[in-house]
């Protein structure tokens, strides 16, 4: 499956005049070799070329997973001493050749560790943004991509519920984040977890992408947990909003108008139909209940290997839906410095429509 994802690449990249592609530790080079890197302060890079096996530079220390590539792969590695470095990376350019040439970067991926030391070993090549050519690789998911996926909402779905009976009114939300992180792990995880959960009450859940503080839960919050599993390298992200205690009907109501506007999102997803239809499916229910000023993002994002990955869901993204495109809905109210609802789902586009692999109820829950 491996040497398939990278004659695509290949195949792709002489349609786009690359005459090669580098690759730092991270989704694109996992994906392409199955194998999993450190990011750290060795630099790592795969050059891929057409017409050559890939070149790997790597410290010595990790030469034990050349043998799990599929595929054969020209070496070049280093010991502890930086000054040696550079020149290693040379050598590799001066095997593919590459100096001079096109070589295509991830500009979201490549650090400038990694980019020194290759713009070193070919001083005269081009760095164009691959970014295109990359993320059209990884944009539609295989049947065992998607199964992962599936495995990671169950796994992320179980953990909350294992979480819900231990909330309770004067728990911080930094505690609670805690014991979710527990229950993720004991479920099944992947040891790191994806992002660290979201779980804001009352005037922090006004805050979209609030971290976890020692504010208290109280009586009349509402209380958003954004939270997420990894699964052998693929990702679930997901959100509920609960009730603590009692709350008042204006709340009880915005949660109602975000399930409904969730609802919509997940039904508008099906082949050929444009990622702003997606966005629209929610906002407008939202803005026909005259919130729409408080809905203050896109509709979802693209999920698989990373959280935010291709396809977006916004309102100017014209965009396809195809077959395998997976991607997140989390419509949401936030009301500043009082209340905030979101609920999320993650989807996957099918031959015929949509299949939503989260099922947690979505309806409003009394905790605490």
């Amino acid at each position: 499956m491996t040497l398939a994802r990278l004659n695509n690449l290949t195949a792709s990249m002489r349609t786009s005049k690359l005459d090669s592609v580098i690759l730092n530790p991270g989704p694109t080079l996992t994906y392409l070799s199955g194998v999993q890197f450190h990011l750290m302060e060795r630099p790592i890079v795969l050059f891929v070329a057409p017409g050559h096996d890939p070149a790997l530079v790597l410290p010595e220390l990790e030469l034990p997973k050349v043998d799990l590539f599929p595929y054969k792969v020209q070496v070049f590695a280093y010991g502890e001493n930086p000054s040696e470095w550079e020149n290693v990376f040379r050598k590799a350019v001066q095997a593919l050749g590459l100096d001079a040439k096109r070589i295509g970067v991830e500009p979201r991926q490549l650090r400038l560790l990694e980019f020194c030391y290759v713009k070193a070993g070919a001083p005269e090549s081009e760095f164009p943004d691959a970014s295109d050519v990359l993320s059209a690789l990884r944009l539609k998911k295989d049947k065992a991509e998607v199964d992962k996926m599936r495995r990671a909402v169950k796994i992320a779905q179980a953990a909350l519920e294992a979480t819900i009976p231990l909330i309770k009114i004067g728990m911080t939300e930094r505690e609670l984040s805690s014991e979710l992180v527990i229950q993720l792990l004991k479920n099944g995880s992947d040891p790191e977890i994806p992002f660290a959960p979201i779980v804001s009450g009352g005037l922090n859940g006004a805050n979209p992408h609030a971290s976890p503080t020692d504010r208290k839960l109280q009586t009349g919050d509402l209380l958003v947990v954004d939270w997420g599993a990894a699964y052998e390298g693929y990702i679930s992200d997901l959100t509920r909003t609960f009730a603590v205690g009692v709350v008042d009907d204006e709340y009880q109501k915005i949660h109602k108008i975000v399930q409904e506007a969730n609802a919509a999102g997940r039904a508008a997803g099906k082949p050929g139909v444009p990622c702003a239809d997606i966005d629209k499916a929610t906002r407008d229910v939202i803005e026909q209940s005259g919130y729409g000023k408080y809905f203050t993002h896109r509709t979802g994002h693209g999920i698989g290997m990373e959280g935010h990955e291709d396809p977006y869901m916004r309102r100017d993204n014209l965009q396809l839906l195809e077959p395998g495109m997976a991607y997140t809905v989390e419509p949401g109210i936030y009301l500043t410095g009082r209340n905030g609802v979101r609920i999320e789902d993650n989807i996957v586009i099918t031959e015929t429509g949509a299949d939503c692999l989260s099922d947690m109820p979505r309806e409003i829950r009394v905790v605490g």
